[in-house]
């Protein structure tokens, strides 16, 4: 009695093992690319960010503005950033987690933001430091709408704006 193709392909190819386990689903695997340019863009991310520290210092128990207007702009460049490549062109992949994660995820920072806090806090500053934590975060979401506003309309003017993408 001979055997066809398909039967032999179903036998395990040690009968005392039995058959093959299910292939694993690895759950890095083609991860790899998008990890490695969120890194590297959080490098460079986090260096324009120390550059900022370096260039405007802020002294103990001084309002900590270099950290606010480095969110305000990491924010204001997250919104044209989003507002470019959502409505106006099509994106490389990796180019969202490397700028968009990797990039302005280094630049701004909460961390800082939070010990610029408890350092106010502990210099006994309760008002500017309750200020300071509010006022942040509405300036970061008044940053990223008067950018994504700005940007719109910058780019209705030259015959793109929302939709672009779709008008070509």
């Amino acid at each position: 009695m001979g055997s066809s193709r398909s039967d032999v392909v179903d036998e395990p190819i040690d009968p005392d093992t039995g058959p093959a386990p299910p292939a694993r689903h690895h759950p890095w695997r083609g991860q790899g690319p998008v990890v490695g340019v969120v890194a590297v863009g959080g490098a460079l991310g986090a260096t324009a960010r120390y550059g900022a520290s370096l260039l405007w210092p802020t002294p103990s128990g001084a309002f900590p503005w270099t950290t606010l207007l480095v969110n305000a702009v990491g924010c204001a460049v997250i919104g044209v950033f989003l507002v470019l490549i959502i409505e106006m062109w099509t994106a490389h992949r990796l180019v969202r987690p490397f700028f968009g994660t990797g990039v302005l995820g280094g630049f701004t920072t909460f961390s800082t933001y939070a010990v610029d806090f408890t350092r106010l806090v502990q210099d006994g500053r309760f008002a500017v430091a309750f200020a300071y934590l509010a006022g942040t975060l509405v300036v970061a979401m008044a940053a990223i709408w008067a950018a994504v506003a700005a940007t719109r309309r910058v780019l209705g003017a030259y015959g793109g704006g929302p939709g672009g993408r779709a008008a070509r």
